[in-house]
This record gives structure tokens, C-alpha cells and sequence, in this order.
């Protein structure tokens, strides 16, 4: 068991990409949470809409941050480590991986 974050949690079998990141990650999704619910209040306050947009921008550009810090983690990790552990079956397939997780964050 190990300490992220002040909480404990037991490590996966294989480590993730993201691990050296995990807590900073974490920080910055529970403060997401955090505008989300303030959004949330905003709207049941009845406040202004432009404000509200704003809010909803500020949350949509950190949640994007997160996906590109993930994405970083998954090239410098896992990618990597599976390009010099087998360059043809398994270098190739985390290619194709990376190639399917790039259409996904490039919809943001």
C-alpha cells in the first residue's frame, strides 16, 4: 500500500503511465469537481449567463490539461517502453493505441 495524496491505495500490478503524476492529476480533477458544483449553484441561483458560460469554459480548458498531461504520461511510458521492449508487435500496437487516444482528445 502506498500514500497518494494523504489517501491510501494499494498499487495496480502494473504501474501506470500517469503514476509520478497521479497526485497533481488528482489535485486537479477535485478541483474540476469543485467548479463543477459551483456551476451547479450558479445555475440554481439564477446568475447571469455569461458568467456561467464562463465558468463552463474555465472547467472544459482544465479538463482538457488533464487529458493532455494523461496523454504525455501514456507517450513518455507506456509508449516508449513498449517501442524499446518490441518494436514490431508490441511498439506497433501501442502506436495504434496512441493513434485511437489522439482522435479521442482531439474532440475536446
Amino acid at each position: 500500500m502506498t500514500t497518494v495524496c494523504g489517501e491510501v491505495s494499494t498499487p495496480a500490478e502494473t504501474p501506470r503511465g500517469y503514476a509520478d503524476h497521479k497526485c497533481g492529476h488528482l489535485i486537479r480533477l477535485h478541483k474540476i469537481e469543485g467548479q463543477v458544483r459551483g456551476v451547479t449553484r450558479m445555475v440554481d441561483d439564477e446568475r447571469y449567463c455569461i458568467d456561467i458560460l464562463t465558468q463552463i469554459a474555465a472547467i472544459t480548458r482544465a479538463l482538457q490539461e488533464v487529458a493532455l498531461g494523461l496523454l504525455d504520461d501514456h507517450i513518455r511510458h507506456c509508449v516508449h517502453e513498449a517501442v524499446h521492449a518490441d518494436p514490431t508487435v508490441a511498439g506497433e500496437a501501442k502506436y495504434a493505441e496512441l493513434t485511437t487516444a489522439l482522435r479521442r482528445a482531439l474532440r475536446l
